[in-house]
């Protein structure tokens, strides 16, 4: 971990990568409760907390950043399954189950009667080697 290096320096590369038709309200959604499931499985992403001229702390935010990415939802599933071949890259994604439902043992219920290949996603993240997630997301753009 080198906080010290711009992050395009940095070996570790993040992305989430959207659904481009969602409504933004449902993509700001869908990164926020992505971005809680990345830091779970890897708190160390996150630096130190800051502290302002004032004595005011802010608690620290990843350091290796985050892109925005947008693609289809055929290209989201595509996207998800190769990723999850690869054991260096940690993937997050959000079925769009998750966004339909109120009450969380629901979701888990729909998730676990749902086969792989018929899940629709909001959103996919990857975490992983720099050259290893550039490969999974090409020339995807960024989000608008």
């Amino acid at each position: 971990m080198r906080t010290d290096l711009s992050t395009r320096q940095a070996k570790l590369k993040w992305v989430i990568v959207m659904d481009a038709d969602l409504p933004a309200g449902r993509q700001a959604n869908a990164a926020a409760c992505i971005a809680a499931g990345v830091g779970r499985h890897r708190p160390q992403l996150l630096g130190a907390d800051a502290e302002d001229a004032d004595g005011y702390r802010h608690p620290g935010l990843p350091w290796a950043g985050c892109s925005i990415l947008a693609a289809d939802t055929a290209t989201l599933s595509a996207l998800r399954a190769k990723a999850a071949e690869k054991a260096d890259v940690l993937v997050v994604d959000m079925p769009e189950n998750a966004q339909n439902v109120r009450v969380y043992d629901q979701y888990l219920e729909q998730i676990a009667g749902t086969k792989a290949a018929d899940l629709t996603y909001c959103a996919v993240s990857l975490l992983g080697p720099r050259n290893r997630v550039d490969k999974l997301v090409g020339k995807l753009p960024l989000l608008r």
